[in-house]
């Protein structure tokens, strides 16, 4: 089976249990009052920058911010790198989760600058396992509302969302997929793809 076919099967397979493997293990309690907490402020930083009439690289700079304030980046990444991770030494990790960072901050920043206009709002929070799923509509003008759903432990001891789905799409078995083509491009290569993610869309 060639690299690429093992990486779809992958796929394929991650895609069909997603929803019951991607949770950090959770640190210590979490519950859905501080659940809705994280995302209401985080749902108020977003509809702030979109609001804000500045430019988009201005935009990027603080979706970047509130990535970083929010997100469990360093398991994102880790994640989005999958088996490659094993064979990265830690400077190659260290250098990754820094522009993977700023990569998806750039691309999901993108999608939320379709917001202008628009806003989003929380509906719901429910308990999954370990986690929890905070389920926000956005409403955007002239177009139906659709749902942005963020999932959120605490690993890291702070309430960090580490999964985030827009209409669907799965952040984080998306950015696997990305990266793997990525690095597959590159010959396996992990530092031309590093690099490459300075400019990746």
């Amino acid at each position: 089976m060639t690299q690429v076919s093992r990486r779809k099967a992958t796929g394929l397979i991650g895609a069909a249990l997603a929803t019951f493997t991607v949770a950090p293990t959770q640190a210590a309690a979490l519950d859905t009052v501080s659940a809705k907490k994280l995302v209401d402020a985080l749902v108020g930083e977003i509809n702030r920058v979109i609001a804000s009439g500045k430019s988009e690289q201005a935009m990027y700079k603080d979706f970047n911010r509130i990535f970083a304030k929010y997100g469990d980046t360093s398991y994102i990444a880790a994640y989005a790198m999958g088996n490659d991770g094993r064979r990265a030494s830690g400077a190659q990790k260290k250098k990754f989760s820094a522009e993977f960072q700023t990569y998806i901050s750039r691309k999901y920043g993108a999608r939320f600058r379709e917001f202008i206009g628009g806003r989003l709002e929380v509906k719901s929070v429910r308990p999954v396992k370990s986690w929890f799923e905070v389920t926000t509509t956005a409403f955007l003008r002239g177009e139906a509302p659709f749902t942005v759903t963020f999932l959120v432990s605490n690993r890291t001891g702070r309430d960090k969302f580490f999964n985030m789905f827009i209409e669907g799409i799965n952040l984080l078995l998306t950015e696997r997929t990305e990266i793997g083509a990525m690095i597959d491009r590159r010959g396996g290569n992990l530092d031309k793809m590093i690099a490459d993610l300075r400019t990746a869309k």
